[in-house]
């Protein structure tokens, strides 16, 4: 019977919510966008052009891969069992996961699903791939190396023995570090143990060079620390790899040195860091010099070296991510870029050593402070050979915050994900700290294009699915607010499909021209208009607007212009920007922006800690009010929903929510524009918005009122139908031919619920049942009415009918949205809910669904037309001088053994070839035949054929002879070449 009597205690005598029941009520799991946990390593395929990302096992979320395309693409792989993510490698139509349970998982590109899982017999220390091959190399933590049959989804044969181990028996147990094929003789790896590396031939099936770095008394090493100077050490290996061309050998140690050894003969040609060079010299004084006199620095570790190249894979550089003193203050990558490499077969030693000592230049990739770079991956062009490292575009720096950072490459300048990457990545890039939600016109967000210069697109492969077409007029269109001061704008969607899937981005930093304590509160964008509102902790509130940047590529100094209490913004738009959301104006007010709305007929209202409320009129732009709720403590309230407190009157109070509408308030016979205000302890202040008769308008105090906890939600409603009454451009319009609407308003609070007429009414109202409210709104599905969805502290989501206060429905999401985040959720008026599942990932829920998951992605991942480019081989030279050149099929042979069968790819190109000569055959069936052949006779035909073929064998063997002379001469050409070339270095 209670909400009868709420019913009639508001003077409503319709039921806004009679076509509802509870079976409507079921929550659909519709996406996800974002990471769900931390990052812990990335992969790149430069020929599918796909990103993959691997997560960590956390209390927030399982480790799983995400694997990113162009636009929209993303599809989630899900791990076996519960694990983090320790490697991720792409090989043609596969994608091969180590865990941190020591599983490896096969994944398909083209079924996102898992083809197969294996546990090697010890724990995984290493793993290397090459796109050529059919296999991959795994290390053991005992230092042997097994290998597994990605084709046949099996282990392979081959098992190579801990050769360090052999080498030097009474050596402590070494384990694999990393592995690496050869760039051009696939017939050789790069074995690193913790102790050395080994040069492994699979031609000879033996160890063929070891390489071990050691430190004599009084040499300085990679740390520099003056206490183990005096004693013979040999600092532990963390990395090795190749030189672009195979040449020369890279590994680096625990110490930050980075030694480069010849390959060939295995000799050490350079021991050096990043700073110093020549440290395994004994008394060589020390370059990593401490803040005080005679100390010396800490730095940090090697995390990741890559060897890159450019198109040229003689010019190289290399690219470092750790090794740096910890005392630097300008952290990121450092590039040593070495040039052109000199001829190895012409070279001397000292040419050699040079090279290597005395660099083309050095310089460092910045990332933003207070964080190292523990991993890369580079974006490369085209070629997925070289280690992925051959004339890179782009990098991707993970930081040990979990944030990511891409760069362009070698410059290092900073490159916005925004249009470049999936607008999960953004949301670590860096974290988002705020989060608010606008429901836009669909066509005022079709129109909003960003016209911004950026450069080649990074991801540019994957097919999205077709998703139904557009099932509400408005769109949801989510504000992320970074911690490095951007604003990113992007269309969430229904779950249906997306026509605008573009990003926006607002540069608030640079706005209010400060790249520090930047720290967005408050966001709101009108629905109709676009403009865009954004509050700050420092009490600025920025406001920017759809249009042309009239001084685009230019970088102008802001020139102060003030006027009716603002800043003008307009010299302070980005230059990159030709035509988007460009900074308008600027108000200053005190303290930290509480609540701000951005209304759809050109008003701007922001409340502040301090107690201060300002409304803008963006027709001039001018301030047309300002005061402060203390002002508004000595006017008469006309209504109060529960008694004074004397303790309340002393509290600090300040605006929390506000909302426009036009209704008609009790006792005026005609309606108007009206500005709700709720604060922190339940003050409902009402003004009114007046034309004047200069043309601008002026805000008028109408009363307030007093409910119980702080104001959450306000919600103006048609008294007669039920619908919103907000203010909108049609609604503001018709008050001109004499509009009036009845309305009430519905107030929810943190402790209850309120409905009434304003401004100071009684009305009906509900208490919450031992539990607060965090987030609530007015929802309708369909025409079957309206209801108050909000979201509860014991981690339900309840739908109340309007206006008896009814409970329709609840249910638990606990396990869906984080309850601790439930402030910050948003409820759509056509029953979406968009919360945090974790510190970096939203769900978008939807109250009126089936109880089903749709966020498993149908995106298409991979191009079967993409081909993988020819791997490199060895030069002539090499050749000629002896080295035995091995294919990738005879790779097949040597680690899959004699008896493997053909391999999937291998046995479909057979077919596909067979099918190709099939329907040739029956092309020149179809022929039809000359008169000629017609008339020719069995004995004749066969003669013709005899002496075709006699004469095809001849052109063959003079063909062959001709190769054979040509060979012979160009050997003694080549044999002259070397002598004249090596007699030049002996005598100078």
């Amino acid at each position: 019977m209670a909400h009868l009597l709420r019913s009639k205690q508001a003077g409503l005598q319709r039921d806004f919510s009679a076509g509802l029941h509870p079976e409507l009520f079921a929550i659909d799991e519709i996406a996800r966008f974002g990471i769900n946990s931390q990052i812990g390593c990335l992969a790149y395929d430069p020929v599918q052009s796909l990103l993959a990302v691997g997560t960590n096992d956390t209390q927030f979320g399982a480790g799983q891969v995400y694997v990113f395309g162009q636009g929209r693409v993303s599809v989630t792989l899900p791990l076996p069992r519960k694990a983090s993510v320790k490697a991720i490698h792409f090989v043609v139509d596969k994608l091969i996961v180590v865990d941190s349970k020591n599983e490896i998982s096969v994944f398909s590109l083209e079924t996102t699903r898992i083809l197969a899982s294996y546990s090697p017999p010890g724990s995984v220390t290493a793993l290397t791939t090459d796109p050529c091959l059919d296999f991959a190399l795994i290390g053991l933590q005992n230092g042997e190396i097994v290998a597994y049959d990605l084709d046949r989804q099996c282990p392979a044969p081959l098992k190579l023995p801990n050769f360090w181990k052999q080498q030097h028996p009474k050596v402590r147990p070494t384990s694999v570090v990393t592995l690496a094929f050869h760039p051009r003789d696939i017939g050789s790896l790069l074995i690193g143990y913790t102790e050395g590396a080994v040069i492994y031939s699979f031609k000879t099936d033996k160890p063929v060079k070891f390489f071990r770095y050691a430190l004599q008394p009084g040499a300085p090493g990679g740390d520099s620390d003056p206490t183990s100077s005096n004693i013979p050490r040999y600092p532990r290996l963390t990395q090795a790899l190749w030189h672009p061309t195979g040449t020369f050998v890279l590994t680096g140690h625990e110490d930050s040195s980075l030694v480069i050894w010849d390959a060939k003969d295995g000799r050490k040609i350079l021991a050096r860091t990043i700073q110093s060079t020549n440290v395994d010299v004994p008394g060589d004084a020390s370059k990593s010099l401490g803040s005080a006199p005679g100390t010396f620095a800490l730095k940090c570790p090697l995390f990741r070296i890559a060897w890159c190249c450019k198109e040229n894979p003689d010019d190289t550089g290399i690219l470092i991510a750790g090794g740096s003193p910890t005392t630097t203050l300008e952290k990121g990558l450092t590039f040593i870029e070495l040039g052109q490499t000199p001829v190895y077969a012409t070279s001397s030693w000292p040419i050699l050593t040079q090279h290597f000592e005395k660099t083309k230049s050095q310089h460092t990739l910045r990332t933003p402070p207070n964080a190292e770079v523990v991993d890369f991956c580079l974006i490369p062009r085209r070629s997925p050979h070289y280690a992925g490292s051959q004339d890179p575009m782009a990098i991707i720096a993970l930081l040990s915050s979990g944030e990511t950072v891409t760069l362009s490459f070698p410059s290092g300048h900073s490159i916005t994900p925004t249009n470049q990457l999936h607008v999960s990545l953004s949301y670590v890039h860096p974290f988002v700290s705020h989060v608010s939600l606008a429901y836009v016109e669909r066509t005022r967000w079709l129109g909003m294009v960003e016209n911004r210069s950026k450069g080649p697109p990074i991801l540019k492969g994957g097919a999205e699915t077709r998703h139904s077409m557009m099932r509400f007029a408005n769109r949801n269109i989510i504000q992320a607010a970074h911690a490095d001061g951007t604003v990113r704008i992007w269309d969430v969607g229904h779950g249906d499909e997306i026509e605008n899937q573009k990003m926006l981005q607002v540069d608030v930093a640079r706005a209010v021209s400060r790249s520090s304590d930047v720290d967005v509160t408050r966001m709101s964008m009108a629905g109709a208009t676009g403009e865009l509102a954004i509050g700050l902790r420092t009490g600025e509130v920025v406001i920017f607007r759809w249009g042309q940047n009239k001084d685009h590529g230019k970088d102008l100094r802001h020139v102060e212009a003030k006027g009716f209490g603002l800043d003008t913004l307009i010299d302070r738009a980005e230059p990159s920007i030709k035509e988007g959301l460009v900074p308008l104006t600027m108000f200053q007010g005190q303290g930290q922006v509480t609540t701000l709305t951005m209304s759809d007929v050109g008003f701007v209202v922001a409340g502040f800690q301090h107690g201060g409320l300002v409304v803008i009129d963006l027709r001039g732009p001018a301030v047309i009010y300002e005061a402060g709720l203390d002002d508004l403590t000595g006017q008469p309230a006309r209504g109060s929903f529960r008694k004074s407190n004397s303790q309340s009157q002393h509290q600090a109070e300040w605006p929390t929510c506000v909302e426009f509408g036009v209704m008609s308030l009790e006792g005026d016979d005609y309606s108007s524009i009206l500005m709700f205000v709720g604060t922190n302890l339940g003050r409902l202040a009402t003004f009114k918005i007046l034309p004047e008769a200069h043309g601008g308008y002026s805000v008028k105090y109408a009363g307030s009122s007093t409910v119980e906890g702080q104001i959450i939600t306000i919600a103006p409603l048609d008294a007669q139908l039920g619908d919103p009454v907000e203010a909108t451009q049609s609604s503001v319009a018709g008050l001109r031919e004499g509009l009036k609407i009845d309305g009430v308003i519905l107030v929810v609070t943190t402790s209850g619920a309120r409905i009434f007429r304003p401004s100071a009414a009684k009305g009906a109202h509900k208490r919450w049942d031992n539990v607060f409210c965090d987030s609530a709104a007015v929802v309708r599905y369909q025409a079957a009415g309206y209801a108050l969805l909000g979201l509860f502290g014991d981690g339900s989501a309840k739908t109340f009918s309007i206006p008896a206060l009814k409970q329709i429905a609840s249910t638990n999401i606990s396990h869906i949205l984080d309850v601790r985040r439930f402030a910050e959720a948003v409820v759509t008026p056509t029953g979406d809910m968009i919360g945090w599942t974790g510190p970096s990932e939203l769900a978008l829920l939807n109250v009126w669904g089936t109880g089903s998951d749709l966020t498993r992605s149908l995106d298409k991942l991979l191009n079967v037309e993409a081909l993988i480019p020819p791997r490199p081989t060895i030069s002539n030279v090499q050749w000629m001088t002896g080295t035995l050149h091995v294919t990738p099929a005879d790779m097949d042979a040597l680690i899959g053994g004699p008896n493997r069968p053909p391999s999937k790819q291998m046995m479909e190109l057979r077919r596909a070839e067979e099918e190709q000569q099939r329907a040739m055959k029956r092309a020149a069936t179809t022929e039809t035949p000359s008169p000629e052949k017609d008339q020719e006779g069995y004995w004749a035909y066969m003669q013709r054929q005899m002496q075709e073929r006699t004469q095809n064998l001849n052109i063959m063997g003079d063909n062959m002879d001709h190769v054979e002379e040509s060979s012979s001469d160009w050997g003694d050409d080549v044999k002259k070449y070397v002598s004249k070339q090596k007699k030049k270095a002996v005598m100078g």
